[in-house]
């Protein structure tokens, strides 16, 4: 039986960008976005902005937000981004209009193959559609789009895609019902 050898663990195919803008990005992440104490959401956007993320209008970002990596990064207007939440983006991140991504949430990219011995890194990008909400604590995994108006109730996991407005819970999430929006 072949065992996992991380020994073998190879990703320098992978460059999400060079040395010092990965530094440059990791020391402002570390001193203004994910700061817990940081509370305006004008100088995060500029910064966002400035590494290479697509942010649109009025959105709020609340303070402990982890972004890895902006250049791949895509917020649309009158989006939430809540305390807490960690967008591992090793690849694209796109998040619609009107969309709240709760506190403790977590959207991740990248994965590793559990069937390969040398552990390969896989990377797939993520799509919230425009109203989508992910609530607290909850995870988004690689390849995963969440459809128009979809929910993904607090603490599940989705590891496939989500239909539009339908509510989602558990692990993995399954629908539980319809969503329904009333004015």
């Amino acid at each position: 039986m072949i065992k996992t050898d991380l020994s073998s663990f190879d990703n320098s195919w992978y460059k999400p960008g060079g040395s010092f803008k990965k530094l440059a990005w990791y020391l402002i992440n570390l001193m203004v976005i994910k700061n817990p104490y940081f509370i305006f959401i004008g100088p995060k956007v500029f910064l966002l902005r400035a590494f290479g993320a697509k942010i649109g209008k009025q959105v709020v970002l609340k303070p402990a937000v982890n972004i890895k990596y902006p250049w791949f990064l895509s917020i649309g207007d009158n989006t939430w981004i809540g305390e807490g939440v960690w967008i591992d983006n090793l690849d694209q991140v796109t998040i619609g209009k009107n969309c709240c991504v709760s506190q403790g949430a977590l959207l991740l990219s990248g994965n590793h193959n559990y069937k390969r011995a040398s552990f390969d890194l896989i990377l797939k990008p993520i799509t919230l559609e425009d109203g989508v909400w992910i609530g607290a604590n909850s995870v988004v995994t690689q390849g995963v789009r969440c459809q128009s108006h979809s929910l993904l109730a607090v603490g599940s996991v989705a590891s496939s895609n989500l239909e539009p407005y339908t509510i989602y819970r558990g692990n993995p999430a399954v629908s539980v019902k319809e969503r329904i929006i009333k004015s």
